[in-house]
């Protein structure tokens, strides 16, 4: 019999074990256009925040007492699905359990045999050749249509998508500015090749901003790829060109938080000409995503893009990796493996 995660009562702030409940999910015959899989990795993700409240949001609700969703690599043990036989692996959003009955609702996509004799890991597509490396390619070249000499600051720069983002942009030959939280993201983030990296556990991000532009002889920022918000979000307005772009892919630092934001600097968007877009991964992916496997397969090929996962065992821990999110306890791509 598998098992999956069940939320139990809806979040008042960050949330915490109380929330969630594992439980036995139903088991039985197959019927047409359904498969039993074994799930292998599970991914965690911020937006799933949003997911765990009443409010309308751009992802459905999470149901009390009913299994939660996410994105997982599995194993087929039994098809009735066309196309789709035991053996295959394949990305669906049956995540959050280790394995059940699923159906077309989540979305199944055999991973391409000829990456995976390449050498890539499947849980490769969960991390930079699936959501994560999918939105900063968009984000930052789509959205915020970044060009080659572009000054970018990117935020959470040590994570599964702002690290996809400044391998990206400096392989495109752009000068990039990360902010990461501690000296072993920091020093990562230069690893990846970032022009200069903020610790904002050691400074304001304002001021350190500032001074990272000083340094690098830059009159301000061209493209701000934000994955925090607050006071990040608000330090790229102070420090915005003249007709910046602003790709908003998440805003983690704010998440849980019952307050109001302030932003001192938003104003400057008038005179700046600042143009700030959310987007969302799944309205833009289905037009470019050849041409993003294609040039991220590239990236991953030549070494030019990496990543470094943190890795949780078991199902039990699920729970303990994707609150770990918002503690700062990984370093790229959070991942469960079961």
């Amino acid at each position: 019999m598998a098992k999956a995660w069940h939320l139990t009562s809806r979040p008042q702030g960050l949330p915490t074990r109380d929330n969630f409940a594992l439980r036995e999910v139903p088991d039985g015959p197959l019927d047409k256009d359904q498969m039993r899989v074994r799930n292998l990795w599970l991914s965690v993700d911020p937006y799933m925040r949003g997911r765990m409240n009443e409010a309308k949001s751009y992802a459905a609700n999470f149901q009390i007492d009913q299994p939660m969703t996410g994105g997982a690599i599995g194993e087929v043990i039994e098809s009735a699905m066309e196309g789709f036989a035991p053996g295959d692996l394949i990305l669906h959003m049956g995540g959050w359990r280790d394995g059940g009955i699923i159906g077309l609702d989540m979305m199944p996509n055999k991973l391409p045999t000829e990456a995976l004799a390449a050498g890539l890991t499947p849980q490769t597509f969960l991390h930079n050749m699936g959501l994560t490396g999918g939105t900063a390619w968009i984000g930052l070249l789509r959205i915020a249509a970044a060009k080659p000499g572009d000054t970018v600051f990117v935020s959470a720069a040590a994570g599964a998508v702002g690290s996809a983002v400044v391998q990206i942009a400096k392989a495109r030959e752009m000068t990039v500015i990360g902010s990461a939280g501690g000296a072993e993201k920091c020093a990562w983030v230069r690893d990846l090749g970032a022009d200069a990296v903020i610790d904002y556990k050691a400074e304001p991000v304002l001021s350190g901003l500032a001074q990272a532009l000083r340094d690098l002889g830059k009159s301000g920022v061209d493209v701000y790829f934000d994955n925090v918000g607050g006071e990040h979000l608000d330090a790229a307005f102070a420090v915005a060109n003249d007709f910046a772009r602003f790709a908003i892919c998440g805003m983690i630092d704010v998440y849980n938080d019952t307050k109001p934001q302030e932003m001192k600097y938003l104003v400057r968007a008038i005179p700046a000409r600042i143009r700030m877009e959310g987007f969302i991964y799944t309205d833009q992916f289905i037009d470019c995503m050849e041409e993003f496997h294609a040039d991220m397969g590239g990236l991953i090929a030549s070494s030019a893009v990496t990543m470094r996962e943190t890795v949780h065992d078991g199902l039990e821990s699920a729970p303990d990796a994707f609150l770990g999110l918002f503690s700062g306890g990984n370093i790229g791509k959070m991942l469960v493996r079961l």
